[in-house]
C-alpha cells in the first residue's frame, strides 16, 4: 500500500470516459449480519484473506462524475440526484489498487458532494456489501454512517450470501 498524496488531475466525466477499472478488493474482516424482530446488528468477523470480484453490471452508470487521471484513468465517482427526495446517489466510486490508501477516493468524493450540493442535494447516499468492509471504514472516515441495509437484494446473483448496506450523511 502506498501513502500519501498523488498528483492527479480532477475533471468532469465525459461521455467517452470507460469506466472499467479493477474494483477488487481483499479483506481479511467481514461483518457478519444478524437479526432481531425489529433490529440488526453487524459484527465484524476476522476471516482468511478473501478477495471479491464483482460481476459485471448491466446497469449503465451515470456519466455524471469526476475522473482522477493520469496517464491513464485512476479513478472516478459516478453520481446522480434522486429527483423526488433531492438526495444526491453515490453510484459507484472506484479507484484503481495501485492508488487506493492516497487520498484519491477521497477528492473524488468531495467532488461528488459538491456536485450533489450545487444542486440542492440534502443528503449523501450509497450501497456497499457486509463484505467490502474496507469501504465501509474509508466511508465512516468520509463522514458517512449506516443508515439501512437489505439482507435479500443479493439473492439470486453471484453476491448471494452477502448483505447490502446503505449509508449516507448530510449535506
Amino acid at each position: 500500500m502506498h501513502h500519501g498524496d498523488v498528483d492527479l488531475r480532477y475533471r468532469p466525466l465525459t461521455a467517452d470516459d470507460v469506466l472499467d477499472l479493477d474494483d477488487t478488493f481483499t479483506t481479511d474482516v467481514v461483518f457478519s449480519v444478524s437479526s432481531g424482530p425489529l433490529a440488526f446488528s453487524l459484527t465484524p468477523v476476522p476471516v482468511s484473506p478473501r478477495t471479491k470480484t464483482f460481476p459485471p453490471d448491466d446497469d449503465p452508470l451515470p456519466q455524471e462524475g469526476f475522473a482522477a487521471e493520469d496517464s491513464g484513468l485512476r479513478g472516478f465517482i459516478s453520481v446522480e440526484i434522486a429527483d423526488w427526495h433531492s438526495r444526491l446517489v453515490i453510484r459507484q466510486l472506484t479507484v484503481a489498487p495501485e492508488y487506493r490508501g492516497r487520498g484519491v477516493g477521497r477528492r473524488l468524493m468531495e467532488l461528488g458532494v459538491q456536485w450533489g450540493r450545487e444542486r440542492g442535494a440534502r443528503t449523501a447516499w450509497l450501497e456497499t456489501s457486509s463484505v467490502n468492509v474496507p469501504a465501509v471504514r474509508a466511508y465512516q472516515r468520509m463522514g458517512f454512517a449506516l443508515c439501512g441495509l437489505d439482507t435479500t437484494l443479493y439473492r439470486g446473483t453471484p453476491s448471494e450470501g452477502e448483505v447490502a448496506l446503505y449509508m449516507g450523511r448530510e449535506l
